[in-house]
């Protein structure tokens, strides 16, 4: 699993284009905050030709590697779900834009690879991509700083949220007396 997902994003196009092809089915379909790709197979496109949705993924690939030509990623963990064939894998990754100079985002997620076995081959791939990213975490790839301004803004709702619940403890007192009443 790290070697796909590096390969994906610091590999070469034909690298990307390998790793997707082997590894994921024709129609998978992408989420991430910023784009979404969802399954289909055989569109057909005048100049481009037919297309599926794994070709699209590529494309979102490599428009990421072209904004950020070398990216800096590391898998910390890799956990299955037998159950619902799901891999979940904790990932973190230094990614800057080639046109801001200096400016690096580091940003931490959790990647949802959803998996389909085919009975032809025995194999298991990759048919949906799922990209999970707290709010402060994406905010630092548009917003330099940003999630320092989000940050305080989480503590200031926090706060709100102490405030309220004193406030209004008197509404829960009887929740709770309704509860010990029952027992």
């Amino acid at each position: 699993v790290p070697f796909v997902i590096s390969s994906l994003t610091q590999g070469s196009p034909t690298e990307q284009e390998y790793i997707l092809k082997t590894y994921f089915t024709p129609n998978a379909s992408f989420q991430h905050p910023f784009c979404r790709v969802f399954s289909f197979s055989n569109v057909t496109i005048p100049l481009i030709g037919e297309i599926d949705s794994r070709w699209v993924i590529w494309m979102i690939y490599r428009w990421y590697k072209i904004l950020s030509p070398r990216i800096d990623l590391d898998v910390h963990s890799v956990v299955y779900d037998q159950k619902q064939q799901v891999l979940f894998v904790q990932i973190s990754q230094v990614f800057s834009l080639w046109f801001v100079p200096f400016y690096k985002s580091h940003a931490q997620l959790i990647t949802a690879l959803h998996l389909h076995h085919a009975p032809n081959d025995g194999k298991y791939y990759i048919h949906k991509q799922e990209d999970f990213y707290q709010v402060n975490e994406f905010v630092k790839f548009v917003w330099p700083f940003g999630d320092i301004v989000l940050a305080i803004w989480q503590f200031a709702m926090t706060l709100i949220c102490i405030i309220g619940a004193l406030l209004f403890a008197p509404l829960t007192w009887t929740e709770d007396a309704t509860e010990m009443s029952k027992h």
